[in-house]
Parts: structure tokens; C-alpha cells; sequence
């Protein structure tokens, strides 16, 4: 927890382009906020943390591609923690369903993939136009790790809300959980309220921040990569009268279901995807270079889908020239 801390402490003093003097106020914590730097590096707590992330100042920018129009663009070496190109990274963006992978870290952290868990009257009974939906019925039964498979991969709304309420007991309080998980992962500029990413103004966050999120995500937990590299699933659970049910789904990751090719020498593992009107179409994946090195790209607010995809290509052709 004192090695996150340091790094929202860091985060902030390179936003505001250094430090003043040797007091750093760290966000979100009372107790710690009057540490100094030195009281911080005890332990080599700034080693761990510059071991761990790729940190890119404010006006750091590297962003030159013409090609690359879409509002917010980031490609990090995470092997190296060196950016590659930087473009916006720190706007206000509203995430779609990559809001997934943040309702993702915060249930592997607070729940066992074996967990069975009761689709609700609400998660089953989801109105809002437009909203992807796995189609669980009201008191059907499933694993915790089938329901992460079927909101990761086919990206179902109704599992989110399923999800939170076995975690968290309602939608609002799993989001309190996602906004104390943003302060622990150094994500200073993000702010949610519900687990799937259904439009709200106040539910935000930014390409760096998806970055620290997803960083900690593929570092750590092994079984998020396995989800999220799966291009097609069969989804295992009980009715509500117990009977064995089963439901297959695609990925929204067109990689992944071989309608888009990746650039020669990479190699797309897997990602996350969001659309809404006012988010636009964007994209996070985590990718491998002919030199095995592993990337993470970012891009927010592309136009459509097809230029979702086509500048994501020209996004990765940049990992062979890094």
C-alpha cells in the first residue's frame, strides 16, 4: 500500500512538472500527506515504484502522427516502462466499456473466480437502449469466473451489474470500491459510478490512467490475461430452476476474431473495447513485439469502429520501430 501511495505522490509532482521543495501531499490519504520524499524512498519504496510503471510528465507528449486523429493516443513498452508515443494522455475522457477493466481488477481482488454468483432482478432487468446484454435471467447461477469471462470478452452489461452486486451489494457501493481502487493504483484522474461504463458526466477517466489500471492488471494476475486473450467462449451456468445452461459469445476484439490483422512482427494477446455515442469507439490492448517485449496501447474517441482499428494498426507499427 506505501509503495502505491509514493506512486500517486510521484504522479502527481510530474503532472504539475516537479516537486517544490521536499514535502510531497499525496492525494486521497490523511494520514501520510505531510511524508517527504526521503521518509517516502525508505526502503527503496521510489525503486519499486519506477520498476513497476512507465511515468510520462505533463507537456511530455510525443505525439506527431498525422494518421492518429482519434482524441487521446498512448503506446507504452511496458517490458521497458518506456513510452512510445504519447498523444492527450491526461484529458478527461469519457471510457465506455473499458471502464470493464477496472470493475475486473477490483473483482479479482475481492472475490474468488470460484464464487457462485445470483443473477439479480436488476442486472437481469437492464433498459437502457443500446446496452449490450449477455441475456441472464433473473436467478440464474454461475461462476465468478464465467460471468468475468462473458462481461470481459463479450463486454454483457448485465454481468457487470451481477458482479457488483455479489461484490459490493449494490452498483453505488461497488463504485466507491472502484473510485478507492483508482486512488490506490495512482489513477488520480479518474472517476466512476457504475461497473460497465453506460454513459454518465461523471464517470471518467483518462488514456494514462487506463494504462496504470490495465498494468496492473496484466502484471498480476494471470487469469485476467487468459480472459481477455479468448476470441470466442462457451459460457457455462444453472437456470433459475437449476438446469445446466449454456451460452456462447464472440470477443468485441476484432483481433481477436480474425477481422483485423495485426502490423508484421506483433502479436495482439488481448484488449478491451468501449463505444458509446459520447466516448466514441476506443481500445486498450496488450501486445507482444517480435523482440518479446510486451506493449500497452491506448486509444480513446476514434470516430468509428473501422478508424478505431485502422489507427490502432498504425499505432502498433510503431512497437518495431521502438
Amino acid at each position: 500500500m506505501k509503495k502505491r501511495f509514493f506512486a500517486a505522490a510521484v504522479t502527481v509532482c510530474l503532472l504539475l512538472g516537479g516537486c517544490a521543495g521536499n514535502k510531497v501531499m499525496i492525494p486521497y490519504s490523511s494520514d501520510t500527506n505531510s511524508m517527504t520524499l526521503a521518509e517516502l524512498d525508505k526502503g527503496g519504496e521510489s525503486q519499486l515504484f519506477a520498476a513497476d510503471l512507465s511515468v510520462i510528465p505533463l507537456g511530455d507528449d510525443k505525439g506527431a502522427d498525422a494518421k492518429l486523429t482519434a482524441e487521446s493516443v498512448l503506446l507504452i513498452d511496458s517490458t521497458d516502462n518506456k513510452v512510445v508515443y504519447a498523444d492527450n494522455i491526461y484529458q478527461k475522457m469519457y471510457p465506455a466499456s473499458i471502464t470493464k477493466i477496472v470493475t475486473a481488477l477490483v473483482a479479482l481482488k475481492n472475490s474468488d473466480l470460484e464464487d457462485i454468483v445470483t443473477i439479480s432482478h436488476n442486472a437481469a432487468n437492464i433498459k437502457e437502449p443500446g446496452a449490450k446484454l449477455c441475456g441472464f435471467k433473473e436467478g440464474c447461477t454461475i461462476t465468478m469466473r464465467e460471468l468475468l469471462t462473458a462481461f470481459l470478452v463479450y463486454s454483457g452489461n448485465d454481468a457487470g451489474v451481477a458482479i457488483a452486486e455479489h461484490i459490493a451489494g449494490s452498483v453505488d457501493k461497488f463504485a466507491e470500491m472502484m473510485n478507492e481502487e483508482a486512488k490506490e493504483t495512482g489513477a488520480t484522474h479518474s472517476h466512476f459510478v457504475n461497473p460497465h461504463g453506460l454513459h454518465d458526466d461523471n464517470h471518467y477517466t483518462t488514456a494514462y490512467d487506463i494504462y496504470l489500471f490495465f498494468n496492473e492488471l496484466v502484471k498480476n494476475y494471470g487469469s485476467f490475461v487468459d480472459i481477455i486473450s479468448q476470441g470466442i467462449v462457451k459460457i457455462e451456468y444453472k437456470g433459475p430452476d437449476g438446469s445446466y445452461a449454456s451460452r456462447t459469445f464472440s470477443s468485441t476484439d476484432r483481433y481477436l476474431v480474425g477481422t483485423q490483422t495485426a502490423p508484421e512482427g506483433v502479436t495482439v494477446i488481448g484488449g478491451k473495447t468501449g463505444t458509446t455515442g459520447l466516448a466514441g469507439s476506443c481500445l486498450v490492448l496488450y501486445s507482444e513485439g517480435e523482440n518479446t517485449h510486451k506493449y500497452i496501447s491506448v486509444i480513446l474517441k476514434a470516430d468509428t469502429g473501422d478508424a478505431l482499428f485502422l489507427q490502432m494498426n498504425e499505432l502498433l507499427s510503431k512497437i518495431s520501430q521502438s
